[in-house]
């Protein structure tokens, strides 16, 4: 488990913005873009100035509530806890969130999302050299008024973020509620992380604020070692041999969920920690069978009771294509995935390449990946017949739905067609 994961629980008008510049040892300069105005006045996304030959400015803007999901239909009520009597129609559970309002351009669409959480959150995908602005606006908790905690964003295991923009709030800054903050990343290093709020951590990664970054490689688009003509030029990393090619990839955020403490969130009580009884376990927020199901848009008014947890687990692939599967736990538990008869080959821990410092592979061929509280994993598999396997946690104890009968939890489908079934993707869990 990480150091993170250890840690004891415990409308106006705007004054602008002020560029700071953080001068820095090496090619990283920082610029830290903190803002002064509410988050009614992120109207347009602040404009960073590159210098020459740097990588596309990418602007992303998430915002951090509360609100309610549904677990599993058929799940057996566990009361008081579940389902959570304050629950409105269609929804049974309360949590933490982050949401993508990039798109959004007035006070008012991003006041709205207040009470509209997403679990697991927005994806974010971007490219080595990038410069990367994340404007992160707290709109405070709607069912929990009395609270005035702060968000921060984390990205865990990622070595280039300078100390004020880590997240850590002890260390670095945090955002209150009604204020935005504008993180700035240049990533240097390939490969698959993920991202929570730092503040009480232990209780805000339960209650769902995490989510799953992807740097990826300088390589792409060049052909390297043997790939073929033809192939799609995509890496997991800077291999140089072209050995960690894929045609398409999906990601999985692997958590727990414990319903009393959703609940003692909700109804204003205070959870024990070390009581710590997970009564769901989910991938990108869902137990199966809903992990199969599409994906949804937060957005809808008329997206039902997953509208909330929009990304889909489900795999798909043309026989004889090759699948990244990025993998992320930011539960507190073990997880061991295994994939019915399709072998697994890891190729990196942690976003690093497992290669020797002889420079050769070290990648390890496996029906079983186990992935830690904290850690990640990018897994390549090339199934060879047709047809639907599954992948799952190897503890039986996980694939349950609060304890009801039947298969649930942490699993989900790959499902793999003829040549052609599938045309090509254009982003990740599509």
């Amino acid at each position: 488990m990480s150091d993170e994961s250890r840690s004891t629980p415990t409308g106006g008008a705007g004054l602008g913005r002020r560029a700071v510049v953080l001068g820095g040892a090496g090619a990283l300069g920082s610029v830290l873009l903190a803002s002064r105005a509410t988050f009614g006045q992120q109207a347009k996304r602040p404009t960073v100035v590159r210098a020459a030959g740097a990588g596309p400015v990418k602007s992303v803007h998430l915002a951090g509530t509360d609100g309610w999901v549904s677990m599993p239909a058929g799940s057996p009520p566990d009361l008081p806890f579940y389902p959570d009597s304050l629950a409105p129609p269609g929804f049974d559970t309360y949590v933490f969130g982050f949401r993508d309002v990039t798109s959004m351009t007035t006070a008012q669409e991003v006041a709205a999302v207040r009470g509209k959480a997403q679990i697991s959150a927005p994806m974010l995908a971007f490219d080595e050299g990038d410069e990367v602005t994340i404007t992160l606006s707290n709109l405070g908790l709607l069912m929990r008024p009395d609270l005035f905690d702060g968000h921060t964003l984390h990205w865990h295991g990622f070595v280039n973020a300078i100390p004020l923009f880590d997240g850590v709030p002890e260390l670095s800054l945090a955002v209150p509620i009604g204020r935005d903050l504008s993180y700035y990343y240049r990533p240097h290093d390939a490969g698959t992380y993920m991202y929570h709020c730092h503040f009480e951590d232990v209780e805000h990664v339960q209650m769902g604020m995490t989510g799953m970054v992807f740097v990826r490689p300088a390589q792409n688009g060049t052909r390297v070692g043997s790939v073929p003509t033809g192939a799609r030029l995509t890496y997991a990393y800077n291999d140089g041999d072209g050995s960690t090619r894929y045609d398409r990839e999906f990601a999985f955020m692997l958590t727990e969920l414990w319903s009393a403490a959703h609940y003692r969130d909700a109804h204003i009580q205070v959870s024990d920690w070390t009581d710590y009884a997970p009564s769901f376990w989910l991938l990108n927020g869902r137990g199966y069978p809903d992990t199969v199901a599409p994906n949804g848009d937060p957005r809808s008014t008329a997206g039902g009771r997953l509208q909330y947890q929009p990304i889909s687990s489900l795999i798909t692939c043309n026989v004889g294509e090759t699948v990244l599967l990025r993998l992320s736990n930011l539960g507190y538990q073990n997880h061991a995935l295994t994939l019915d008869n399709v072998d697994m080959q890891v190729v990196a821990k942690d976003a690093s390449l497992l290669r020797g410092r002889d420079g050769s592979n070290n990648y390890l061929s496996t029906n079983t990946v186990d992935v830690g509280p904290g850690e990640s994993r990018d897994v390549l598999v090339t199934p060879r017949v047709e047809g639907e396997f599954l992948l799952y946690d190897r503890s039986y104890a996980y694939l349950g739905n609060g304890g009801g009968p039947g298969w649930g939890g942490m699993m989900t489908v790959l499902r793999v067609g003829p040549a052609g079934t599938y045309g090509p993707q254009t982003e990740p869990n599509t």
